[in-house]
C-alpha cells in the first residue's frame, strides 16, 4: 500500500520527520525532529539541536501531529487526506532534514495512532485499519 496523506495513520512511522503542532502541554508544541520509535501510547522523537541530539517522548492522546512525506511518496493532489495549513512555516533552508525534496505534510490527530503499529498496518482478519 503506498504512503498516502489518507493511508499515513496505518504505516510504519518510525524515520518520518515529525513535528508536535497542538497538545494538551504546551511545552510539548514545536517539537520536531523524527520518529524513532512508536508504542501503543506514545512516539518518541529525536530531536537535534547545535549539532547535539536528544529523544523526547510525547504521548498521542492528546497531540496532533504533522508528518512530512515526499510529493511522489503523497501521490498526486487529489488524494485525500488532511493537508496541513502550517506546509508555508516549514523552514526553506538547506538543514532541514527534507530539504531539496518536494514534501507534502499531514497533520494526523494523535487518537487515530493509539494502537500497536503491528495492528494499525494489519491487512488481513477484522482489523478495524483495513
Amino acid at each position: 500500500m503506498a504512503l498516502t496523506p489518507e493511508t499515513l495513520p496505518r504505516h510504519e512511522l518510525n524515520g518520518l520527520p515529525v513535528r508536535v503542532v497542538d497538545s494538551d502541554d504546551a511545552d510539548r508544541v514545536g517539537i520536531e525532529g523524527r520518529v524513532v520509535l512508536e508504542t501503543t501510547k506514545t512516539l518518541s522523537i529525536e530531536v537535534r539541536n547545535e549539532g547535539e541530539s536528544r529523544v523526547l517522548t510525547v504521548p498521542k492522546s492528546g497531540s496532533v501531529f504533522e508528518f512530512a512525506i515526499t510529493d511522489e511518496a503523497a501521490g498526486d493532489e487529489k488524494s485525500p487526506g488532511t493537508a496541513s495549513k502550517l506546509a508555508e512555516t516549514q523552514p526553506a533552508d538547506d538543514s532541514a532534514d527534507c530539504a531539496g525534496e518536494d514534501v507534502a505534510y499531514v497533520t494526523v490527530d494523535g487518537s487515530r495512532l493509539l494502537s500497536r503499529p503491528a495492528r494499525r498496518t494489519e491487512t488481513k482478519g477484522d482489523s478495524p485499519w483495513q
